[in-house]
């Protein structure tokens, strides 16, 4: 079995053997992702009568689903936002002799910055303490958002067109901003807002499956799509969702309606989005070229395939 690694920052190869020279190259952008970061992967490998059948891999402990776009592979994965230092991604590439190799990419991460404050003058009631059973309610709550994160990386990549954003109106408060209740720190923004009066319409970021409506302590009224591949996006603070556990949904259906549920000052829609378990900046969605859309039947099923195997 051959191991590469490849360094981001020093743009090096350490080859493990003398005859790593025509081995698979795995390469990510960015190169110094941000807390939060949706990072894309790409695998090259060179021309050669043993072909690759398969390639499976991970990154920060999720799964990474590689699809074959011409003569590479590619993938998405996603960076914890409390990650430092550095995190390693890796592709194990199987041939059609049945040989192994294995690929691997290190990222150098920034130091986490500061979140920029946003500060809201707010009644003390969102300062005050919550007591034992709210905070366990929430626990709960935050719980059911990772395992249905988890559960993501089962399905195929649903979509086949990019991702856009619920709203077209202004994001009125950015991923990883801070909120400063009343002149205190409390709390970093996972997530994007975007103005909207009660009423207004919310749109699906893509093609999916509904896999949660509820109402939660934080989020108010929530949907949740799972788009497969490992990709869930989420609505928070609805008036009224349109939509129910189980519905196939298609790129920009309105699924809800803007509203003021759940913890919040004023109506607007929180827009999140997961990979795997990690929160993830969703905005990073809408920036993915084609080829890391979801693909055709047959590197849909190379997909399942793929996902049993790194499980095992």
């Amino acid at each position: 079995m051959k191991i590469i690694f490849a360094s981001v920052t020093g743009l090096s190869l350490l080859f493990c053997d003398a005859l790593a020279a025509q081995t698979a190259r795995l390469s990510a952008t960015p190169t110094r992702p941000e807390p939060g970061a949706i990072v894309r992967l790409t695998l090259d490998a060179p021309s050669s009568r043993d072909s690759i059948v398969s390639v499976h891999g991970a990154l920060a402990g999720e799964p990474l689903h590689f699809l074959r776009s011409g003569a590479a592979w590619h993938a998405i994965g996603g960076v914890p936002v409390d990650s430092a230092g550095s995190l390693l991604a890796n592709a194990v590439v199987q041939h059609a002799s049945g040989k192994t190799e294995i690929a691997r990419v290190r990222f150098s991460l920034p130091k986490l910055p500061p979140p920029v404050a946003q500060p809201l003058a707010v009644d003390s009631t969102f300062t005050r303490p919550l007591d034992a059973a709210t905070l366990a309610r929430i626990d709960r709550e935050n719980a059911r958002a990772r395992e249905i994160g988890r559960l993501a990386h089962n399905r195929p990549a649903m979509w086949t067109s990019p991702f856009l954003t619920p709203r077209t109106s202004v994001i009125t408060s950015e991923f990883g901003s801070g909120r400063v209740f009343n002149g205190r720190l409390t709390t970093r923004h996972l997530g994007v807002d975007f103005r909207g009066a009660v009423g207004e319409p919310v749109r699906a970021a893509n093609r999916g499956v509904v896999v949660l409506v509820d109402n939660f302590f934080l989020a108010g009224n929530v949907v949740y799509i799972d788009h497969g591949g490992g990709v869930v996006t989420a609505y928070f603070h609805l008036s009224k969702p349109l939509v129910a556990i189980g519905d196939t949904v298609k790129r920009a259906q309105v699924i809800g309606l803007v509203g003021n549920t759940g913890r919040v000052t004023g109506p607007h829609l929180h827009w999140a989005a997961r990979y795997g378990s990690i929160t993830v900046n969703p905005l990073d969605l809408v920036t993915l070229r084609p080829a890391w859309y979801g693909a055709s039947a047959t590197a849909r099923q190379a997909h399942v395939s793929r996902t049993s195997a790194a499980r095992q």
